[in-house]
């Protein structure tokens, strides 16, 4: 570890949001199609991807990434020129989740979407202007959610190889949501009607070495417990009347116990 002046920091990691720490990694391999795809089959589940249209703001960038890591995303494309980076910005705002997504910068996002739909997916937009609710919409199956820029939308390229797309009512005053808002209420969406993936087992119970010392042991020997004389099939004694010790007849009804029986074995 290195102490270093703030402003050295700041120059180090790139912006100053870096909350005083910074470690030096090497950089993220970056992903492909092939291997995303890969990736749902090795899980035995059918793709889901989420396509990024030239998203420009870092921040909703990293958002969509936490949402997509959330929702069960193999993986996540988009394109390398007009469209904000993965920078210390985004990732920062992604909460560690490019650390569990698969991501897959391309050069050309409208051939991408053609190569998807050779695989078998569907690709599915978000458009305020579209007839079917997203509600409504079915989402299962091999899928593919693309969420456009924040001032633009969806591009004509990328739209033009749309299956469907789909609005997100508006019941308020104000007419749209935030790119970032409106790409997470698809994923889960769409999440809600995929099956869930099995969640693992509970961890196996940790026995200790020493054994606990059982109830009926602890108690002084030849004493019967009124439980145990209960399993074995025997009356249990009435209240204040002293259980015989192992081995010796109970005392007959309206026989008085002797001194023999009332005291205890240890005394």
């Amino acid at each position: 570890m290195v102490e270093v002046e703030g402003g050295t920091l700041t120059s180090l990691a790139g912006f100053d949001g870096h909350q005083g720490v910074a470690l030096v990694a090497r950089p993220r391999a970056a992903s492909d199609v092939d291997t995303i795809l890969a990736h749902s089959r090795q899980r035995g589940e059918r793709p889901f991807l989420l396509v990024l249209d030239s998203l420009e703001d870092p921040q909703n960038f990293g958002s969509l990434l936490r949402s997509a890591e959330a929702t069960g995303v193999h993986g996540v494309i988009y394109p390398t020129r007009r469209a904000a980076p993965l920078s210390p910005a985004a990732i920062k705002a992604s909460a560690g989740a490019t650390e569990h997504l698969l991501l897959a910068p391309v050069d050309d996002l409208a051939g991408t979407l053609a190569d998807l739909h050779v695989h078998g997916l569907r690709l599915v937009g978000a458009d305020e202007d579209a007839p079917l609710g997203y509600a409504e919409a079915d989402l299962r199956g091999p899928l593919a959610l693309v969420v456009g820029s924040e001032g633009r939308g969806i591009s004509g390229p990328v739209r033009r190889r749309l299956d469907m797309v789909v609005r997100i009512p508006m019941h308020g005053r104000i007419a749209s949501l935030n790119a970032a808002v409106a790409g997470s209420v698809l994923l889960f969406a769409a999440a809600g009607q995929r099956p869930t993936p099995e969640a693992p087992g509970p961890p196996a119970a940790v026995h200790s070495t020493s054994e606990p010392i059982p109830a009926e042991a602890s108690r002084a020997p030849g004493r019967a417990t009124r439980q145990s004389r209960r399993k074995a099939g025997e009356p249990a004694p009435a209240e204040g009347e002293q259980a015989p010790a192992e081995g010796e007849p109970a005392p007959a009804d309206g026989e008085p116990a002797t001194a023999e029986e009332v005291l205890p074995d240890d005394r």
